[in-house]
């Protein structure tokens, strides 16, 4: 039995889908079907159920999945600790990121890396939440921030910051918008994002909760552009309460006054990592930069 062939079985089971795991693995579709079948010939039982077009956990793959897991976690302690014992830290970390670099302190976290680790070398890959969340969750990614309702729970995390966000309209709109109810909200053009961003998250949920469905007239990717595009008067965004106030006080937009959508910043990582000294490095600069309580 060997640990690519765990990781193999845990990254498809986590995912259901083989293609979308081999991309995830950076392996080959067959490679990780070859892999699935020699563990399952080594453990003499069937972990999945293939059928066309999908894929799915026996029950005795049900359980031994959190087995599976156990050894990676097992595994990733045991190279963290040796990693430990050869006096230096090196290797590479890879974090995914969302936003802003400012809202994220992104610098002052690199700034302390780099001091604190020389030898690693770090990079950054910015990233929609739910595509960086699940490369987190199937360790195909070391670690990244992430933006949502709450904590996801397959992962392992640290919460940074509650983030409120606003409904927010070009100032054009000021006299039709201050009264509008959800119905006329929803109806006015808004602009969207890619759908696994957490701003579309956010926006997806809000109009879900009252049965409704906003009015995308553009999708913009750039997590910069949307205050750009509601001051040029193209439509609704739902942007963080920090850069929709200021902009509102200049005059530049208006706020719809009626809600208020409370988001989570945290830092997530590979629970199979949760003893990686880069990753415990990462954790101390985190809760010293954000003034969090060990």
């Amino acid at each position: 039995m060997e640990i690519y062939q765990l990781r193999a079985f845990v990254t498809v089971a986590k995912i259901g889908h083989l293609t979308r795991a081999a991309e995830a693995l950076h392996v080959t579709q067959p490679a990780v079907t070859g892999q699935i079948k020699a563990l399952e010939e080594q453990l003499g039982i069937a972990l999945f159920d293939r059928r066309p077009g999908r894929i799915m956990l026996t029950r005795a793959g049900e359980r031994m999945l959190p087995e599976a897991e156990k050894v990676l976690a097992a595994a990733g302690a045991m190279l963290g600790r040796a990693r430990e014992l050869q006096g230096e830290v090196s290797g590479s970390l890879v974090i995914g990121t969302v936003g802003d670099p400012d809202s994220l302190r992104l610098g002052s976290l690199l700034g302390g890396l780099v001091t604190a680790l020389p030898l690693l070398e770090i990079k950054t890959r910015s990233g929609d939440a739910e595509a960086l969340r699940e490369a987190v969750a199937t360790a195909t990614l070391q670690a990244s921030f992430y933006i949502g309702p709450n904590l996801p729970r397959d992962v392992r995390g640290l919460p940074l910051q509650t983030l409120n966000y606003r409904v927010t309209a070009p100032f054009s709109f000021s006299q039709k918008i201050l009264h509008a109810g959800w119905r006329e909200i929803a109806d006015m053009p808004w602009i969207g994002a890619p759908y696994n961003s957490h701003a579309q998250s956010l926006l997806r949920d809000l109009f879900s909760r009252q049965g409704l469905l906003p009015n995308i007239a553009l999708e913009s990717d750039d997590t910069a552009a949307p205050l750009s595009l509601v001051r040029a008067g193209l439509g609704l965004a739902l942007l963080r309460e920090d850069v929709a106030v200021p902009a509102a006080e200049r005059g530049e937009v208006v706020i719809w006054p009626h809600t208020r959508v409370a988001a989570l910043l945290s830092f997530i990582h590979s629970p199979t990592l949760e003893h990686d000294p880069a990753i415990v490095a990462t954790l101390s600069q985190l809760r010293s930069i954000w003034g969090l309580q060990a």
